[in-house]
């Protein structure tokens, strides 16, 4: 009776195996800091720029007309989008909808990517940060980054807005990373003129 030796896995198989069994409790922690030290940084900054930003609308310049704090309030989403008056109350229950459906869809992918492991709690954590806002304050979310030139200036938005934009760039380079290396594979498995003897 004669045993085999186990196959190795493939490179990228062994990294998905070595991730999984690292401590799941270690995983969370770290998730769950990124998220927590967003909200708080989001939150704090927002508090500085209520307290010191009044009135309304009047800009304050930090590098002369380029970039400028002033205070505003979105009551809609992302570049103002509105709904009428249950606005509020509509993109709180998206923004729960869109934070459980991302957990759900890139649990494994934040298993293998490093880009997905800190992307995925950078969205959550920016998410978080303004669905707080719209849960307490009847005004809506706090904005008060204001970039442009002159009367070209970009949608007013804030640290959490800042942290999702980022985040979903990393979760981006992250699939189309997964893509490259599945369809570098699949060249592989399908074209035996490289491999060696051939």
């Amino acid at each position: 009776m004669t045993s085999s030796a186990p196959k190795p896995l493939p490179p990228s198989m062994a990294a998905t195996a070595v991730l999984s069994d690292a401590p799941v409790a270690a995983h969370t922690a770290r998730f769950w800091l990124v998220v927590a030290g967003l909200v708080v940084v989001d939150f704090v900054t927002k508090w500085l720029a209520v307290e010191h930003l009044t009135p309304r609308h009047v800009p304050h310049p930090v590098l002369g007309d380029i970039l400028r704090f002033t205070l505003a309030y979105n009551p809609g989403a992302a570049f103002g989008m509105h709904l009428g008056p249950g606005s509020r109350w509509i993109f709180a229950t998206l923004s729960v909808v869109i934070v459980v459906v991302l957990l759900r869809a890139t649990s494994d992918l934040s298993r293998i990517s490093r880009l997905a492991a800190w992307g995925v709690p950078i969205v959550v954590g920016g998410a978080i940060g303004n669905l707080v806002d719209r849960i307490r304050l009847r005004e809506g979310v706090v904005d008060f980054i204001d970039i442009g030139v002159g009367s070209v200036r970009f949608w007013t938005f804030n640290v959490a807005d800042m942290a999702v934009t980022c985040g979903a760039i990393c979760l981006i380079l992250a699939l189309w990373g997964q893509d490259q290396e599945f369809a570098q594979r699949e060249a592989e498995t399908d074209d035996p003129a490289g491999q060696p003897g051939s």
